[in-house]
């Protein structure tokens, strides 16, 4: 008779029951549940003690935005406070700066050249009164075609290296509106410095330039080196000072800066001085952030700095700095003389008084803490000093004097006015007259405004 196949353990040995002590079961769980508490304990206080910190740091952190239109003075601004409170940050960078000197004095000897061309090629058939005074005054110099046509050839390859550099060094970015130049983005520098093997960083403490850049750099170096006595011939020519002295040549703001510099930049060692830095002509895309460590009666704040570029739509960013402890508005009043690049009918004072009545106005930026500079008062005094009438360009001016002590008023008296019409949370407007080159006057104003803005701000958040 065959075995009927049963349960798979029916024919196996009998299986023992294992038997458990609930007592010990008790126990190892409860000692589990203790050091789970524990640790969970431990963590939840961690993250109290990280939070306290962050809330801290935040309460400790000063952000201020430099707003103001393009070529204000922002960006001389936050170097003046890099070079007061970061002074080693920028000494790291001066050697990224070496090509963009280079491509200022390449700017403006192109500048010149192309306006020498247009004016002795059209004066002759200039009958205003400024032109008929302009073709007197270059009379005694003779027929200057063949001497500037000789100049122009040996400068070529000086101004052909114009576009490679500033493409170099804007990296790609482009500017609608056929506007020429370089427009840099915020964190340009790590743009132009070696990376690191897998590509995502600058290398630190390099100080260097990357291959490309580097290249052009030295090309442009070779390059102005070998014709520096032609650009100083240019530049000290009588008949480029004539048109000069009567406005019918305009260069840059740095650019007669580096011009008179042209023998010490022209050197294969040449690394750029503070004075440079603060003179160097950068336009800045989008909003960089600037970060310091500022100590004021024994506690540490971190300052952060926003330069808002000039070129930034305009208000597109304020939602992004509601929280701002501070506003600094540069407004340039040497630019009264000025019209807007992408609109020329609109003067640069008037559209100064435009962007402070908008941020005055603005329910979001209420509650900052509101600094003035009337800036570039050293170029205001040597355009009065050269003649140059304020009425012509801006006729409300009417017949008051022309002196640096009735123009700067005027120009505060407006500025004052708007913000007394337009400012919606009725604060005070701290009102400063500077010249961002001026490095001692404007480190004095830095530590009065900073002192002012922390002051401010303690008194807001609450920290003794």
């Amino acid at each position: 008779m065959t075995k009927r196949p049963g349960h798979a353990h029916s024919t196996s040995e009998p299986i023992l029951m294992q038997t458990f002590d609930a007592a010990n079961i008790d126990k190892e769980y409860q000692f589990y549940d203790e050091e789970a508490a524990r640790v969970s304990q431990k963590i939840d206080e961690e993250l109290k003690r990280d939070w306290v910190r962050r809330k801290d740091a935040q309460r400790r952190q000063v952000k201020v935005m430099l707003l103001g239109q393009a070529e204000s003075g922002k960006s001389t601004l936050q170097k003046q406070f890099q070079l007061y409170y970061a002074q080693h940050a920028l000494d790291h960078e001066r050697p990224l700066w070496r090509p963009v000197v280079y491509f200022n004095i390449l700017k403006a000897v192109r500048m010149i050249l192309d306006e020498l061309d247009h004016e002795l090629n059209n004066l002759s058939i200039d009958d205003s009164l400024e032109g008929q005074a302009v073709a007197h005054s270059l009379a005694p110099l003779g027929d200057l075609s063949e001497e500037f046509s000789g100049l122009r050839t040996k400068l070529v390859p000086l101004v052909a290296m114009e576009d490679s550099l500033a493409s170099e060094l804007s990296g790609g970015v482009a500017v609608t509106g056929g506007r020429t130049g370089v427009y840099v983005r915020a964190g340009w520098q790590a743009l132009v410095t070696p990376l690191s093997p897998n590509r995502s960083r600058a290398l630190p403490g390099t100080g260097g330039l990357s291959p490309a850049v580097a290249q052009v750099t030295s090309l442009a170096s070779r390059t102005l080196i070998s014709v520096q006595n032609e650009v100083d011939e240019l530049w000290k020519h009588p008949a480029v000072r004539i048109l000069l002295n009567n406005r019918r040549i305009r260069l840059d703001e740095s650019a007669p800066f580096f011009l008179d510099s042209i023998k010490r930049v022209a050197q294969p060692d040449y690394l750029p001085s503070t004075a440079d830095l603060l003179n160097v002509r950068l336009q800045t895309l989008g909003v960089a952030e600037h970060s310091f460590d500022i100590e004021l009666c024994g506690s540490r704040y971190n300052w952060l700095m926003y330069d808002v570029g000039g070129a930034v739509r305009r208000h597109a960013w304020v939602p992004y700095f509601d929280d701002a402890t501070a506003i600094i508005f540069l407004a340039p009043i040497s630019a009264f003389d000025q019209y807007l690049e992408e609109d020329p009918r609109t003067n640069r004072v008037d559209d100064s008084l435009q962007l402070f009545t908008a941020i005055c106005s603005n329910k979001l930026l209420k509650n900052s803490h509101l600094v003035l500079m009337l800036n570039k008062t050293d170029l205001l005094r040597k355009k009065l000093e050269a003649g140059v009438k304020v009425r012509k360009y801006i006729t409300s001016y009417g017949d008051r004097p022309n002196t640096y002590a009735d123009v700067s008023e005027y120009f505060r008296a407006h500025f004052i006015q708007v913000h007394r019409r337009h400012d919606i949370s009725r604060r005070a407007l701290y009102v400063h007259f500077t010249s961002m080159l001026d490095i001692r006057a404007t480190q004095d104003i830095i530590v009065n405004v900073g002192e002012a803005i922390i002051r401010s701000h303690i008194a807001k958040t609450g920290l003794a």
